[in-house]
């Protein structure tokens, strides 16, 4: 890495606190793709293991990495100079827009179920229940804590690709069903189905109002599980500064 350090890139890619394993290289690599032999690409990046990753990918695909900087709000940059096109960019866009996720679930005893994904396992209960004392959380709870998780991440994520640092942010999911005695069979009519998903964002953020708002729209419109709900649940989420 010892070329000069003020060349001007071609094109920028802002990575914010994604790593490579979790969608940064596809990003890398889109954005390189309209790039001809030779062009710079200035990649953006707050994640850690990226020092490693990036470097690492570059001299297993060829891509040479030309300077490697600390900037601002805890950014590095690293201007990378493309050797050839991506011949393989287009088959693994594909299969990313083709990926699924699988969960396991073995009944074990009672309203208890174990949930295994990937190397990770943890305990549901029933499918909603009103007894606080449950021993495990049902699996409603689970499904407000998938869309609460959701939306927090991607949206840290998403301020931290602007460079908007996040000091503070929690989220809290509510919901009600349109009708629980449908679900505990007392009655026949209506739906068991939640009425709507009530979303609080608390966020102490160096951006202003607007700003926030703007994201988390894009951070809503994006997110694969609000968007698995949208369809038929509607999902407020509202922005509360602190």
């Amino acid at each position: 890495m010892d070329e000069p350090r003020d060349l001007e890139p071609d094109a920028i890619c802002d990575g914010g606190d994604l790593d490579c394993g979790s969608g940064l290289l596809l990003i890398i690599r889109s954005a390189m793709s309209p790039l001809d032999a030779g062009g710079l690409l200035l990649v953006k990046s707050r994640e850690t293991s990226v020092r490693e990753d990036l470097p690492a990918w570059c001299r297993m695909v060829g891509h040479a990495l030309l300077s490697e900087t600390p900037a601002d709000n805890g950014y590095r940059h690293f201007l990378l100079r493309k050797k050839t096109d991506d011949d393989k960019l287009g088959n693994d866009l594909e299969q990313a827009r083709r990926h699924s996720w699988q969960v396991r679930v073995r009944w074990t005893s009672g309203m208890q179920a174990k949930v295994t994904v990937r190397n990770h396992g943890f305990a549901v209960g029933q499918p909603a229940s009103f007894d606080t004392e449950d021993p495990a959380p049902s699996a409603i709870e689970f499904l407000l804590s998938a869309v609460a998780g959701a939306l927090c991440t991607g949206l840290q994520w998403r301020l931290s690709r602007l460079g908007v640092e996040v000091h503070n942010l929690e989220v809290v999911a509510k919901a009600r069903s349109q009708n629980s005695l449908m679900f505990l069979g007392v009655e026949d009519a209506g739906s068991p189905a939640l009425a709507g998903i009530d979303v609080s964002f608390y966020i102490a953020a160096d951006a202003d109002d607007e700003q926030l708002q703007q994201v988390l729209g894009e951070t809503v419109r994006r997110c694969p599980v609000t968007q698995s709900l949208v369809q038929s649940v509607a999902v407020d989420a509202r922005l509360r500064k602190v």
